[in-house]
């Protein structure tokens, strides 16, 4: 197996040649998080690195994997686990990178009006009389119960089967006590329904509220701006933020495959470059520039969404019930807390998760997690970028982890709703450290 570990191999002030592939053509999700895509465009930083960028709207998060692997995109908006998912084979086998993580948080879970009613009087309330934050699972489990008694399923949706919406509702749902259900593709069940309680199912993001409005599912969780568009449509109501499930959360990447890699390097770091710059304007002098940001992704060639609703979670607030607009200052993050690098305990994370409901159907040891992170995250191509932008003196080091001593670990977390810590290098004793899900040698 490839191992690439050169975090502590110094290359600053190396000069990154020509680009091999200066015209480009990059797919992304209509979602607020495609945006240093758009801006690293608007603001010439692609052109500063002698690239000419074309990118393009994608039908859904297969359509743009596929279009990855088979070369007719050069790279793309991607979630964190598709990388990850594609090179152990999940769906799709192919031998998927990232070297550079788009942002942290972003999404939402929201459900139907009528659901929210019933969950409403299990709700915990503030002295003003508005819903309690964080809101657990726990308050949708008398809803189920309704379901079960009209001997009819409860049907939520999320956007792909390795993506962070799938792992995150599934952490909500097994945190109050819900069972989400098993994958086991050793027997060709690929539906994650498995003894579930709530049937999940893909759905496109931009389909979100119109599927909801229809009642073929009863929830979902998605990235912005749908989860605010169906408060303005005044047809579901978001109950928690991912930002409310684990704090700083990993959620997009930009991924290639890694034969362009290999074919590409010199562009490959110009590409991060240019991100690089645009996840710094996004978030610079306090979100100063996202109210422009803002204006440029409601363009129809990009996400298309009215301007107030983009507003609503990109400049620092985000609306649950309609009229019920609170600070969340971190809802997107987009270069703050070292949100651009890609680290190893983030994939180590999502491989957990595969492993807890199926996906990986067999124990494995520790070192194979860590073997498979440090083989798809690219910490090293993220340095050879962030290295030549300081010899630049476009950025600063200040703006980077210190490359002499980081790792790619970031430290035992224990901020996620249940209270359970993360330490990204002991995978195992995480995954067996919940109630709901497979553990240790465990197989469906």
């Amino acid at each position: 197996m490839l191992l690439i570990v050169c975090l502590g191999a110094s290359t600053a002030g190396a000069e990154i040649g020509p680009p091999e592939k200066p015209d480009l053509k990059f797919g992304f999700i209509k979602l607020t998080d495609m945006a240093p895509l758009a801006i690293a465009w608007e603001k010439g930083f692609f052109m500063d690195e002698d690239l000419f960028v074309e990118l393009e709207a994608q039908a859904n998060w297969k359509v743009l994997l596929d279009r990855v692997i088979d070369g007719q995109l050069d790279g793309a908006h991607m979630l964190a686990g598709q990388p990850l998912g594609a090179t152990i084979g999940i769906g799709t086998k192919a031998d998927v990178i990232t070297a550079f993580s788009m942002d942290l948080n972003g999404n939402a879970i929201t459900v139907a009006n009528d659901v929210w009613a019933q969950m409403e009087p299990h709700i915990e309330k503030n002295a003003d009389g508005q819903p309690r934050h964080p809101i657990s699972a726990s308050a949708l489990k008398p809803v189920l119960e309704t379901y079960r008694n009209k001997n009819e399923s409860f049907r939520m949706g999320m956007v792909f089967p390795v993506s962070t919406h799938n792992y995150e509702i599934r952490y909500w749902l097994a945190a109050g006590g819900i069972a989400p259900g098993f994958y086991a593709p050793h027997r060709g069940d690929n539906n994650g329904t498995l003894d579930a309680e709530v049937r999940l199912s893909v759905t496109p993001p931009p389909q979100m509220p119109a599927t909801l409005e229809a009642g073929t599912i009863q929830g979902y969780c998605v990235g912005e701006p749908w989860n605010q568009q169906a408060v303005a449509m005044g047809i579901g109501v978001p109950v928690i933020t991912n930002y409310e499930i684990w704090p700083n959360n990993p959620e997009k990447v930009f991924g290639v495959s890694q034969s362009w890699a290999e074919e590409n390097p010199n562009t490959h770091i110009r590409v991060v470059k240019a991100l690089i710059r645009a996840a710094k304007w996004l978030d610079e002098n306090d979100n100063a520039n996202r109210k422009e940001a803002v204006k440029i992704l409601s363009r129809s060639d990009y996400v298309g969404a009215d301007e107030a609703v983009l507003a609503n979670s990109m400049t620092g607030t985000f609306e649950y019930e309609k009229g019920d607009v609170r600070d969340v200052p971190d809802f997107n993050v987009f270069f703050r807390h070292h949100a651009t690098y890609p680290f190893y305990s983030d994939a180590v994370w999502f491989l957990t998760q595969m492993r807890r409901w199926g996906q990986i159907p067999e124990h494995k040891p520790d070192s194979w997690y860590q073997d498979i992170a440090k083989k798809v995250y690219r910490p090293d191509i993220y340095r050879q970028a962030a290295e030549a932008l300081i010899a630049e003196g476009k950025m600063t080091a200040a703006d980077f982890p210190d490359f002499a001593s980081e790792d790619g670990y970031k430290p035992s977390q224990g901020t996620f709703i249940d209270g359970t810590p993360y330490n990204g290098r002991q995978p195992n004793a995480y995954i067996d450290s919940f109630a709901i899900g497979l553990k240790g040698e465990q197989k469906l």
